[in-house]
């Protein structure tokens, strides 16, 4: 023996393991938030395009535009909650504004618990348009 003291004395299993265990929360912490970043885009992008769709003039009904608003949304878009509703924003007594609020639950990587405690909750989005017409 050269009489130096070991540097690797101490280390063990349990030390180990902890920090891979640390690792792989922080890695799934990671993936969460890039699923609900992307979630979230996507949730907005369609929602647009549907509240859109319901306002242009000869729009078909909103029970085509929610289904293809579901399949653009995959898997996610089948437990969607989608609440269509219209309003009087100019205070001329006609309905002119179209409303949709949809709720979409992204996939889960974390507990319910820590992916709501930094922001990973549902994604609630409220958009609305004036509808279209013409005078012809």
């Amino acid at each position: 023996m050269s009489g130096r003291p070991d540097r690797e004395s101490g280390t063990g299993l349990i030390s180990s393991a902890a920090g891979v265990v640390v690792f792989l929360m922080f890695l799934m912490l990671a993936v969460q938030l890039l699923f609900g970043l992307y979630a979230t885009s996507t949730v907005n992008a369609i929602a647009n395009d549907a509240v859109q769709r319901a306002a242009g003039a000869g729009a078909p009904s909103l029970e085509e535009i929610e289904a293809d608003a579901r399949n653009s949304l995959g898997r996610i878009g089948q437990a969607a909650e989608f609440d269509w509703t219209s309003e009087d924003t100019d205070g001329d007594g006609i309905d002119d504004t179209v409303v949709l609020d949809l709720v979409v639950r992204p996939p889960r990587f974390v507990p319910a618990s820590l992916g709501g405690a930094i922001g990973l909750d549902d994604v609630h989005r409220r958009v609305s348009i004036r509808r279209e017409e013409f005078d012809g």
